[in-house]
């Protein structure tokens, strides 16, 4: 049984008033899986209530304890008084009373709460489709849905397609919800990964667009940890060449130098800090120079650089140097710290500062769904102690603690806005750059709907300035979450309406897309595992005329390293069904006709950046799929 209590002024009072609750039945167990059925029930009040501030909620207990989840609570009235909402979309359970303000979200300041929603398939269903024509080697399938009178969404987890005779197994995975009649664009899957991993092309291209987009930068001189020999003086001159036609590029990896390595079931694992040069051709594709396994060191002679003219094996194996160490540099900094940990920052921040009624709490609370669980549960199995890193990676055992403080200690406020970092790293207007300029178009569209948020509850920089609770939630952001960042750029405090909306923009990007860009890929380019193993058994190599198959396969995971590192990178990259898209959220925590004109706004905007991305990627051999807006989930849940 529930029960309401309401809160008014002493004001012109409207008689005979009705409350509608909208919740759901009780959940078992854990609160993230929802039994299907959904109840609205409604109750007449006989008294005169007047205008609405608060509602009072309590539900009473019988014998058994089920928790209740209540979407929201509206109260209509004869006459001209309006309907007024009053968002809860939190879990109602024991004896304990929430307070829900009215959700018009009025200016600054005045009263926490996050929603659940699971969806329960209950059919597998598999089919074959006999294609007569030949096809040959496939780089995409489109897949739409047909409805004929109930649009029923059916949720795809992959289409292969099996040629005769010799034609190799082709596997396009989708892992989402196909509905309406929109079309989808799968392209093939780990398949590429396989075939390619060993091209020096492929190996520059996932700089640009790959798992991890978020190392490479343009070269502005020549690195002081490049010593060439004397006897490589045509490498200086195509470096030096390339440097002054502003096409030089590079990633370093000296972030892991020093880095103690791992030991997995007795066996010593190793790490490496790679550095590794690049051109830019005019084509766009990006290919590289010279490979610096590890930086010199005063007590070793001078590190060898490999080139692409080296025997093909020490050329591959530094190579897979470099995509290993980028695997850790991937997981550990651009992954879990600088989304993950990030948007929990955001997410204490706000519980801990901002009111219900706050309209930044409004404006960000459907971008912290699930983070708190998925993060417990990183904590629990994936870093702790004798969790996944320390079972399979070589930066476990406590090298990626230790790495994740050195990424804390470079981490910049800049660097978490596309704008500013893609300019920092000379990244801007690459054609090739796809993630780069779906990032920058994601920018500029979350800040048009920021702004237009922001600009209806503060109606000048006056007003930011005079919010006690929003300068707090400023101030928890930097100096206890961030462990005083403001000497790295965060703000301790707001002064203007644009520094809010840009630095509300940056928390909502990072929450969504930013995670997208380097989680939704993870399996299409880890599982197959050489192209970027999460350990390597051997020394990196100080010779390249010694290097043999059997040194390669050595230094690559064991079969069960890598057996582990594919369910890992499945579990982690897959689309969760009951994914909630970028603008598409369905909890109403706003009521009036201008915020929600504005996400209405906000979702337009979406779906052309889907159509021209669509548009694009037919274009392409490998198309870039990672900042779809249809394929990005509003918060980090996974």
């Amino acid at each position: 049984m529930l029960s309401l209590e309401t809160l008014t002024p002493d004001s012109t009072r409207t008689p005979n008033p009705q409350l509608s609750v909208l919740s759901r039945v009780p959940a078992t167990k854990s609160h993230r899986v929802l039994s299907p059925q959904v109840e609205e029930f409604e109750q007449d009040v006989p008294q005169d209530l007047g205008p609405l501030q608060f509602l009072k909620l309590r539900k009473h207990r019988p014998l058994v304890d089920n928790a209740w989840f209540c979407d929201r609570i509206t109260v209509r009235s004869p006459g001209a008084f309006q309907e007024a909402a009053f968002p809860c979309y939190r879990w109602v359970q024991g004896e304990g009373v929430l307070t829900l303000p009215e959700g018009t979200g009025e200016g600054p300041p005045q009263g926490s709460g996050c929603r659940a929603k699971g969806v329960m398939v209950g059919k597998v269903e598999e089919f074959e489709q006999d294609v007569p024509q030949d096809l040959g080697p496939l780089q995409f399938v489109k897949l739409r849905k047909h409805h004929s009178l109930v649009d029923n969404a059916w949720f795809c987890d992959r289409i292969t397609v099996q040629g005769p005779r010799s034609f190799q197994e082709a596997a396009f995975p989708c892992y989402r919800w196909v509905q309406g009649e929109g079309v989808l664009t799968l392209p093939e899957g780990t398949e590429k990964v396989q075939k390619c991993w060993q091209d020096d092309e492929f190996f520059g291209y996932q700089f640009l667009n790959g798992a991890n987009p978020m190392l490479l930068r343009r070269s502005t001189s020549l690195p002081s940890r490049l010593v060439v020999p004397s006897g490589m003086k045509d490498l200086q001159a195509q470096l030096e060449k390339e440097l002054q036609n502003g096409s030089l590029f590079e990633a370093d990896f000296i972030l892991l130098d020093g880095i103690p390595a791992n030991v997995i079931q007795g066996e010593q694992q190793y790490l490496a800090a790679p550095l590794v040069m690049l051109k830019m051709e005019p084509s766009g594709k990006l290919l590289p120079m010279v490979i610096q396994i590890q930086p010199p060191s005063p007590s070793s002679r001078t590190p060898p650089l490999f080139l692409p003219s080296d025997p093909p094996l020490a050329w591959l194996l530094a190579k897979t140097w470099v995509r290993s160490s980028d695997f850790h540099l991937h997981e550990l900094q651009y992954h879990l710290l600088n989304t993950h940990l990030l948007a929990e920052v955001f997410a204490v921040a706000t519980m801990r500062c901002l009111p219900a009624l706050h309209p930044v709490f409004k404006l960000l609370i459907p971008h912290t769904r699930y983070t708190m669980d998925i993060n417990t549960r990183a904590r629990n199995q994936l870093i702790s102690d004798g969790g996944v890193f320390d079972k399979v990676v070589s930066t476990g055992g406590g090298g990626h603690v230790q790495l994740i403080r050195r990424a804390m200690a470079q981490l910049t406020y800049r660097s978490l806005c596309p704008p500013d970092n893609l300019a920092d790293r000379g990244l801007l207007g690459i054609t090739s750059a796809f993630y780069a300029h779906d990032a920058l178009r994601l920018w500029e569209i979350i800040a048009r709907y920021v702004e237009g948020i922001i600009h209806l509850y503060y109606q000048g920089d006056d007003v930011v300035r005079g919010d006690p609770e929003l300068q707090a939630w400023c101030r928890e952001i930097t100096e206890v979450g961030l462990c005083q960042a403001q000497d790295r750029g965060f703000p301790v405090s707001f002064q203007t309406r644009a520094q809010l909306c840009h630095f509300l923009t940056m928390c909502i990007f990072t929450c969504s897309a930013q995670h997208a860009a380097v989680n939704t890929g993870q399996f299409d380019w880890f599982a197959w595992v050489p192209n970027a193993p999460s350990s390597m058994r051997m020394p990196p190599p100080t010779t390249k005329e010694d290097v043999t198959m059997d040194t390669v396969m050595g230094s690559l995971p064991n079969v069960r390293q890598s057996c582990l590192q594919m369910s890992v990178t499945w579990h982690l990259g897959r689309p969760q069904r009951d994914m909630v898209p970028l603008g598409h959220h369905q909890e109403e925590y706003f009521s009036g006709p201008e915020p929600k004109a504005v996400l209405r706004q906000f979702q337009a905007d979406l779906d052309k950046l889907e159509k021209e991305i669509v548009a694009r990627n037919e274009q392409l051999d490998l198309p870039y799929e990672y900042l779809k807006p249809s394929l990005i989930e509003s918060s980090i849940t996974i």
